[in-house]
Formats: structure tokens, C-alpha cells, sequence
């Protein structure tokens, strides 16, 4: 039997925390129980999915759909597209059959990349990946790039493949109609290949919430998304960490002027599994809590204060009633108050 393989390739980075990251849980789901339905990807399509942030991880090895589950998404430090695309080729090297004078191989498999930020690893290794990619598997394997929001750097996509996508991920529905063409564009393959065709052959985007990135006119972007900040903390009393995100907020100030702040949007638990996809050595960036409007509560325990800051370690924690308060972090113990209004600086994540 030839297989038509396609990869997930998933941006967990922090910035996808929350919303994002549910509704591609909730649509892999969806994929999955659609394509069960359609005789031609029963026949031919086979699904992997790999997760990457500082660390790349193959979440579901290559298998038929009949026999897949969808997993359960972390969420990891940083977006480092080296190790997504260099766990990918080795995915793709490991699993490829190709044809032989002997033997039909495996159909060109086909790879949905989908990010929401620009690569927080060097520009040495970023380059280097896409070299190895253009040399070995540009023309191997089909790559539909897709960009998540506005701060994803389109033109180093582009490197990668013509195939450069948009999405604005507005609401639920804008979702659900995403997934639905990323399961038209996998089904029209498999009728495809079926018909001993060219094997890839991507839905018509919508034009609305997904459309085609004109590259000729992409900027590239900044290193840091200036979109979110994301700070990492842990739970005092449960050990556990999360996530607490902010997102953009520009303003005029009382006096005309153009301010630029970001606002609370919510605070979340993530495993440890956080840790395995992060890279501790990376650099840490630092914000201002001048700049940032709104503390959550702790999403463990529920502490009344979700952003207490070690000025030891220099990590964030909750705190509640307690006269002294223990750092999970680092163990150490201290009376915390209010800033007096000034503000402090603390670690942001990589995005």
C-alpha cells in the first residue's frame, strides 16, 4: 500500500497559550473524525504530529488515521524553527519509503507548518535549517506554511516554500473553518493520488479569515513579538507552573500621546512538559510592570496574587494571606508587599 504522509508541524511557543492553543487541540480532533469518513484518505493518508518551542518533540508517530488519537498539546519556551524543521527531517528521513525499481514508495508527504512568531534561535541556525531543507527536501515534500496572527516573519517562510498562508484567527468559527480546509486540502490529496494525479492539491482559501501571502510585499519582523508578553511563574503551594499572558494595547494618553501598554488577558496552567520544550539557557528578556496592566489570580491554588516576584532567583509566584512566603522556584522565604506604584522589572518569555 503507498501512503501519502502528512506532518503537523505546531508552534507551542508561549504566545499560543490559552485560546490558540485549545482551538488547534479541538481541531486536530476535528481532522482527524472527517478524514475517517472519506474512503480515499482510509486508503492512503497516514498523520504525525510534532510539536516545537526551544525543543521539538514528535507528539504522534507516523500512523494510519483509523488508529490515530489526537494528543494532548503542550506548551514550551521560545520558537525555535531549527529544532521544529531539523526533528522534522529527521521524522521524514526515518519514515520516507522511497520508490525502487523493486517497490511503489510513499506519495510526496505533505507538512502543515502553522506558527505564530518569528524564530527565537539564532540567525545562523535558522538559515542553516532552511539551507538543509531547500537541498534535501524542498522538492521531496510539500510545505504549506501558516502564519498565525500578525507577527509571524512571512519572508523567512517564504524561504521555505510558495506556499505562504494567512490566517486571522478572529474567532471560534474562523477555527472551525480553518480546520475545515486544512481536511478539504488533505481529502482533494488523497482523491488525488487515488487517481495517480499529482497527489497535492490545497482547497481554495476563503479569502476572509485565510488567504494566500503576497511574499513580494512582506516585511520581515522583529526578533521579539511585540504583540504579547508572556511571563512564566509557579505555584507556591502546588509546585505547578503557568503561564501568564498579556496582549497589545496602544493608547492615547491624557495628553495626546501615543502609549503603548499591554493588557491582562488571562492566566494559565501548563505542565511540566513546559519545561521539556523550553531551552534554559536561552535569553532572558526583561518588561517593565509599568507596562503591564492587570495581575491574575494564581490558576492553581486560586492566591489572590498571581505575579509576586523573587528579587533572589528572579522568578514570579503567587501569594495569599501568608505573613512569609516560599519561592517554588529557588525555596527561598520572604514578606512580600506592594511596589509603591514605581513598578519592577522581570523576566519575560521568548515567545
Amino acid at each position: 500500500m503507498r501512503r501519502l504522509p502528512v506532518y503537523f508541524l505546531i508552534d507551542v511557543s508561549e504566545s499560543m497559550v490559552g485560546d490558540p492553543i485549545d482551538q488547534v487541540q479541538d481541531g486536530m480532533a476535528t481532522i482527524i473524525r472527517e478524514l475517517r469518513t472519506d474512503p480515499y484518505a482510509l486508503e492512503t493518508v497516514w498523520i504525525s504530529v510534532i510539536a516545537f518551542a526551544s525543543q521539538a518533540k514528535t507528539l504522534a508517530p507516523l500512523q494510519e488515521i483509523i488508529s490515530f488519537y489526537p494528543p494532548k498539546f503542550p506548551i514550551g519556551s521560545g520558537t525555535s524553527l531549527s529544532k521544529g524543521l531539523g526533528h522534522l527531517m529527521y521524522e521524514l528521513r526515518k519514515n520516507f519509503v522511497k520508490t525502487t525499481s523493486e517497490q511503489k514508495g510513499d506519495w510526496k508527504p505533505i507538512v502543515f507548518l502553522f506558527t505564530d512568531g518569528v524564530p527565537t534561535d539564532s540567525n545562523s541556525d535558522v538559515k542553516a535549517v532552511i539551507a538543509e531543507w531547500g537541498k534535501n527536501w524542498k522538492h521531496t515534500a510539500n510545505l504549506i506554511a501558516v502564519s498565525f496572527g500578525d507577527s509571524t516573519d512571512n519572508n523567512m517562510l517564504g524561504e521555505l516554500t510558495e506556499n505562504v498562508l494567512h490566517f486571522n484567527n478572529a474567532d471560534n468559527n474562523a477555527y472551525k473553518r480553518f480546520f475545515k480546509w486544512v481536511t478539504d486540502s488533505i481529502k482533494t490529496s488523497s482523491i488525488s493520488v487515488e487517481n495517480n494525479s499529482t497527489g497535492f492539491e490545497l482547497a481554495k482559501p476563503d479569502g476572509e479569515n485565510l488567504s494566500r501571502i503576497d511574499l513580494d510585499k512582506s516585511d520581515h519582523k522583529p526578533v521579539v513579538d511585540d504583540n504579547f508578553v508572556v511571563l512564566a511563574a509557579k505555584c507556591q503551594n502546588t509546585k505547578q507552573p503557568y503561564l501568564i499572558k498579556y496582549a497589545k494595547n496602544v493608547f492615547l494618553d491624557n495628553s495626546g500621546d501615543v502609549c503603548l501598554k499591554y493588557r491582562l488577558v488571562g492566566a494559565y496552567k501548563v505542565d511540566n512538559a513546559y519545561f521539556e520544550l523550553s531551552d534554559e539557557a536561552a535569553t532572558e528578556l526583561k518588561i517593565g510592570t509599568s507596562q503591564l496592566m492587570g495581575a491574575p489570580t494564581c490558576p492553581c491554588c486560586g492566591n489572590q496574587y498571581g505575579l509576586a516576584y523573587d528579587e533572589t532567583c528572579g522568578k514570579i509566584h503567587c501569594v495569599g494571606t501568608e505573613k512569609i512566603s516560599t519561592c517554588p522556584w529557588c525555596g527561598n522565604q520572604a514578606q512580600y508587599g506592594a511596589d509603591g506604584g514605581e513598578g519592577f522589572d522581570v523576566n519575560r518569555t521568548r515567545g
